[in-house]
Order: structure tokens, then sequence, then C-alpha cells
């Protein structure tokens, strides 16, 4: 079992919930996953058509797998699905026992829709449902981007009873508009019947990409007060974003669902590898430790808030001022946050479509060589 002194052990004492930011067939027959859990704290997965794409074209433990595919004679892109809803239904049965002993809130394993329906409401509903129906585990999470076609399709989504992470929101209004999908799709939930209780969702908040876009404006205005701002925007961004779930759950219409049952949408900080090698490895987990998240984290983000990550417990809710106070200077050197998270949102979903591709073209020359 996990160090109790350990920093990712002092992490989830804060309320942090710690999921891994990766996943891969050979870290499940290993024996490595479980290893996180045990050793590192690690309580969820989040994936993604990138980790899916690096998986496979280094894994040889997809090779009977493709073989099966291939001599059935299966499609490309059924044979994508079937590897990695595979991955996720095997995942998912590693943390089934974290599942049940959070009762729901851990133990989750995200699998995302095909990053090309991003702006087709419809096909996203038909595709997490289908997702849904095929890992067939009750600790699986569906994730949806957080485009604006994507908002309808998370209430229609969760009106299903179906749990779902939403993904690449970056700016605070785009949360708010989440976060009241999210409690669409409860009231909705609740008028056909379901269980509110077994439905769980996250909101996932990109942290370091925000950085990565701000600080080269600030160093294209180039003036003392814009690189004086450099690397604040991404930490300042997420802790009013966690202002924002704390005061929408607690108006009246939050309050009615949660008290017939329903569970929080925690916000998840994602994006949490430093990008700018000058920066504390692990800023963007110690400034947003805060009870009530999820920090999905790359292994090397991981294993470097175990071995030194320097915690000061909640460092965020006391932040809200200050937070502000960023973003408000921002603005007045010129940056444009909305066109920031707008370009944010846009290169999201192209970079998934991209390693969506590289995924299908993996998997084509694999189903070829088997053959």
């Amino acid at each position: 079992m996990s160090d109790s002194t350990s920093r990712t052990a002092q992490l989830s004492e804060i309320g942090v919930s710690i999921w891994l930011d990766d996943l891969s067939r050979e870290r499940i027959v290993s024996g490595g996953l479980a290893q996180l859990i045990a050793d590192r704290n690690v309580v969820g997965i989040t994936t993604n058509p990138t980790i899916f794409a690096s998986a496979l074209a280094k894994g040889q433990n997809y090779d009977a797998h493709v073989a099966e595919l291939a001599a059935a004679g299966v499609g490309v892109s059924e044979a994508v699905f079937d590897i990695i809803t595979h991955d996720v239904a095997s995942a998912s049965d590693v943390f089934r026992p974290v599942y049940d002993a959070t009762n729901g809130v851990d133990g989750r394993v995200s699998i995302e829709v095909e990053p090309g329906l991003a702006h087709d409401t419809a096909g996203t509903i038909a595709q997490a449902e289908q997702l849904w129906n095929d890992v067939d585990r009750p600790n699986a999470m569906i994730k949806i981007p957080a485009t604006v076609e994507g908002l309808e399709a998370i209430t229609e989504t969760i009106a299903k009873g179906i749990s779902v992470n939403v993904t690449l929101i970056f700016s605070l209004e785009r949360h708010r508009q989440v976060i009241d999908a999210y409690l669409a799709g409860l009231e909705k939930a609740q008028a056909a019947g379901h269980d509110l209780s077994k439905i769980h969702s996250v909101a996932s908040f990109f942290v370091s990409r925000v950085d990565t876009e701000i600080d080269k404006r600030l160093e294209a205005v180039g003036t003392d007060e814009a690189r004086a701002l450099k690397s604040k925007a991404g930490v300042a961004n997420a802790q009013l974003a966690y202002q924002l779930f704390e005061k929408e759950f607690a108006t009246d219409r939050a309050k009615a669902l949660l008290s017939a049952g329903a569970n929080l949408q925690r916000p998840l900080w994602a994006s949490t590898g430093v990008k700018d090698p000058s920066l504390p490895d692990t800023l963007y987990v110690t400034e947003l430790a805060v009870a009530g998240v999820v920090n999905t984290m790359p292994e090397k983000t991981l294993e470097a808030t175990y071995d030194h990550a320097p915690l000061h417990g909640d460092a965020v809710t006391g932040s809200y001022a200050e937070a502000q106070k960023v973003l408000d200077d921002l603005a007045a050197v010129g940056v444009d946050y909305d066109d920031v998270t707008a370009t944010l949102e846009r290169e999201g979903v192209e970079k998934f479509i991209v390693s969506w591709n590289e995924l299908l073209d993996t998997v084509t020359a694999a189903l070829e060589a088997a053959k």
C-alpha cells in the first residue's frame, strides 16, 4: 500500500482525486496500473485519442487482438473502437474496487467520443450511448468536448443516466454553460425516473495550454508589465473556475437536485504537465490543490508529485481576488481572453482529430500486416 506520508497521499488528504492521464494495454497486463493504485494513490484514468495513438504505435500487446480483427475482416473504424473499448473495460475492472469503495465517485475510466463529432450534436449523443453500452462498466465515463454543439449532447447523455467527463474547457463562461448543461441533464434524468446518485460528471478545465498561449502573446507585447504576467494565467483561470463551481452548485436549482441525490460535477484539472521547463514541474498540482477536485496527471507529473511536490494545503479558496487581478492585468496589457480561449478550443479539437487519424493509420497498417 502507499506510504501514508507520501506527497500523493497528502494530496489525497487535501481532497484531490489523483487520476492518471494515460492508458495502454501494457499498463493493464503488466500489473503496472494496479501498482499505481497501490503505490501512488491513483484513483482514476483519463484517455484521449493522442494517448491511444501513442499506445498502439509502440505496443506489441495489441498484436494478437489486431490479428483476430484482421481475420474477422473487421473495418478500421470498428477495429479502433473494439481495441479502445476493450482497454477501457479492462482498466475499469482494475479500478472497480476503488469505484466500490468511493461509492462511484472515483475508480473512473474515461473514453472519448470520436473528435470529428465535436460539432455534431446528434452524432455525439449516439456515439456516447454506443460507447457506454460497448464498455458496459458502471465506472466508465464518456468524454464529450465542451464545444457549443457539445453542450446539448452533454445534457442529453446525462439525461440517459450516462456519466460524462466534459473535456476541452478553457473559459469561465464555457465552464458555466457546462454546469448548466449538467444540471439540465439531471433534471431530465430525474423526470425520466433515473437514480440521480448513479450519475457522475467531471468538468475538465485545461490549465497549461492556457499559459502556453497567453505567454506567447505576452512575449509579443514585450513590455515589462506583460512579461511580469507570464505563467500566471493558467492557475488564475482554474482558481476562478473553482469559485464558479462553488457558486453554481450553491443555487436553489442545484441544491434541489443535490437533495434528490445528485452528485456535484467536480472540476477536473487537465493539461497539468508543465510545458515551460523554467517552471516548477508540479506547479499545476501544488497551486490547484483544493478539496473536491480531480487532477489528471501524465505519469511524469505524477512521479514528480510523489517525489517532491511542495504541498501547502488548500491553494485555491483564498485566491479569487488575486486570480481575478491576473485576468484584469492581462486585459490591461492587451491580451484578449475570449480570443485565447476560442483559439485553444479550436486547436484542441484539431489536435485530437490529427491524433485520431494517426490512430486510424496505425490500425490500418496493423490490420494489413496481420493479413
